[in-house]
């Protein structure tokens, strides 16, 4: 198949990447290389493609870009990963999100639409499930109350995605990641942030004394995920969480990365920050059902193989 893939030099793009040349599919790449981390993080990704794939630097907000590429090439499937990410910087900067997350959206749907895509699949979000106290949260949960801008921005292409799967029969499928981790990470995501900080002996933050719990999913299990959506046909529209179903305590995910790294954390318990919540966790009856699989991945040998990774690339000892 013929497939669009945004976000491509991304920490999931670039990976989903890989595994969709090892199937043998056409993939054309597209990302922005924004500075909202360092692009250079992510044009090695691409270096790490093998074969080299056909990438095109292109941003998603840029509407004549966006229709002009989808016009020619006529793909089969879109796999749209690209988005402005982050929690905390959408009260910092939070224009990016609504050009990126909001305009970028629709430029690819309506790409999709025009064009004769069989199926969307796209990144959403487990933030969209905010303040929502019951928990496992599942995929009818409620999600009318966003905790933070990038919240509201997800659930927003949800909206949107059900709208021209109503108007226009497209299929689609929204994908609620929940805490990815792994090789070839953010910098900006907790497991590298306390990585380098313990490493190099300077403080993490701890925020809300520790008392948080995640779901942190490792990056295998959800290209595994993606991979099997995208092999199957669309099914009209769709949501699934794509979690590991075991939260983790903070300190105990600290602990995980101090055993890792063979080195004690030096902590600064903070309050709870704006925008984030105190607990993720993920019911993946829905994946399981529909497509035979469930995230599994423990998070002692996640941590190991990210922690290895990250001591390799940026040269620790």
């Amino acid at each position: 198949m013929k497939i669009l893939l945004t976000g491509a030099a991304g920490f999931i793009g670039a990976a989903v990447w890989q595994r969709l040349i090892e199937a043998h599919h056409v993939v054309v790449g597209i990302d922005n290389l924004n500075a909202y981390y360092d692009p250079t993080l992510k044009r090695d990704r691409l270096a790490n493609i093998s074969p080299s794939p056909n990438f095109r630097q292109m941003d998603i907000a840029d509407s004549d870009a966006i229709t002009a590429l989808m016009a020619s090439e006529k793909f089969d499937i879109v796999i749209h990963l690209a988005a402005q990410a982050g929690v905390r910087y959408s009260l910092e900067n939070p224009h990016a999100y609504i050009s990126s997350n909001i305009v970028g959206f629709l430029n690819i749907i309506e790409g999709c639409r025009f064009n004769g895509v069989k199926h969307l699949i796209y990144a959403s979000s487990s933030s969209v499930y905010g303040q929502t106290p019951e928990v496992p949260f599942r995929e009818d949960s409620q999600t009318d109350k966003p905790a933070s801008l990038y919240a509201a921005t997800k659930k927003s292409n949800e909206l949107i995605a059900h709208s021209y799967h109503h108007i226009y029969g497209l299929n689609v499928t929204g994908l609620r990641f929940f805490t990815v981790y792994g090789p070839w990470g953010r910098p900006d995501m907790a497991p590298f942030l306390f990585a380098d900080a313990i490493i190099t002996g300077q403080p993490i933050k701890v925020f809300n004394g520790g008392d948080m719990q995640r779901d942190f999913t490792y990056i295998d299990d959800v290209v595994e995920a993606v991979i099997r959506i995208t092999n199957a046909p669309g099914k009209g529209y769709r949501i699934y969480n794509i979690g590991n179903s075991s939260p983790v305590n903070l300190n105990d995910f600290i602990s995980e990365i101090e055993r890792a790294t063979e080195r004690k954390a030096v902590k600064e318990m903070l309050p709870m920050q704006p925008g984030d919540v105190v607990q993720t966790f993920a019911d993946t009856t829905a994946i399981e059902r529909d497509y035979g699989f469930k995230p599994s991945t423990p998070l002692q040998q996640g941590i190991k193989e990210t922690i290895k990774w990250f001591k390799n690339y940026y040269n620790y000892k």
